[in-house]
């Protein structure tokens, strides 16, 4: 599933294309298209992301809500749309660009009633200006719940997957097993302020990287990571493999149904 770094991308490249068009959008899958009609001849006023959703606002308060979840997934163009290929859920269309959604977990338009509620729903979202990082940490105080479910947990951090949640939990030498209220407010500081950085460069760059200089591959005179997820990183996907720091072997183990990885030695707690 994408991290909340891709759904931010997202929204700026939508907004490139889009903002202050009128659109034309349509269903060839024929799923959704109902909420197509209706957004048909409106103008696209803004976009946002929060934590692993998309919106795109529209005139009439009219609000078009994306989850990709596991499958989803966008293209795009310039100038006249190719005929659909697949499962198209929605197209849009300017006099510019076209637009293709292909199998979403949720494609739906809401009420601004609903957008607040869907807001209210999410914790903060370390890549948003209006994050309130004390709503995350009074949750996390209180909780007796290993800090890496915590921090996977879209009710209190918005966006984090699985490789920010492992790579920021390794930069600050803590356990994924950790119970939320032995989490100090200095951690609490310091692993907030890391994601928010790790973020805004996988942002900048397109894919998530988490090694600091001294230990990318040049500085290190060790191969390239080869993954299809790109980047590099000290523990995600490293199962047995020596850790850049200390050299102590990575190791893999199973909370709620999710792979974690860590550094028995630099993550002792």
């Amino acid at each position: 599933m994408p991290e909340g770094h891709t759904i931010h991308r997202l929204a700026a490249r939508h907004a490139e294309l889009f903002a202050g068009d009128k659109l034309y959008a349509t269903s060839p899958q024929g799923r959704f298209a109902e909420g197509a009609a209706r957004l048909t001849g409106t103008v696209l006023e803004a976009t946002e992301a929060y934590g692993k959703h998309l919106l795109h606002h529209h005139a009439g308060e009219l609000t078009l809500h994306v989850h990709l979840g596991l499958y989803g997934r966008f293209t795009d163009g310039a100038g006249e749309p190719p005929e659909p290929v697949g499962q198209v859920r929605l197209r849009l269309t300017s006099d510019r660009h076209w637009l293709d959604l292909r199998g979403p977990t949720a494609c739906e338009l809401l009420t601004p009633p609903e957008v607040a509620a869907l807001r209210g729903r999410l914790g903060p979202d370390p890549l948003r200006a209006d994050a309130d990082p004390e709503r995350a940490y009074a949750r996390i105080r209180r909780s007796a719940t290993p800090l890496a479910a915590l921090l996977l947990d879209q009710a209190v951090v918005a966006g984090t997957g699985l490789i920010f949640v492992t790579e920021a939990l390794f930069r600050s030498g803590l356990p994924p097993t950790l119970p939320g209220r032995r989490l100090g407010r200095a951690g609490w500081d310091q692993l907030w302020a890391d994601l928010v950085a790790l973020m805004r460069t996988a942002v900048h760059r397109g894919r998530i990287d988490t090694v600091r200089d001294a230990h990318l591959p040049e500085a290190m005179g060790r191969d390239p990571r080869v993954d299809r997820h790109g980047g590099e990183v000290y523990v995600y996907r490293r199962p047995g493999a020596p850790c850049h720091v200390c050299g102590t072997a990575v190791s893999r183990g199973q909370l709620a149904g999710r792979n974690l990885y860590w550094c028995p030695a630099c993550q002792a707690g």
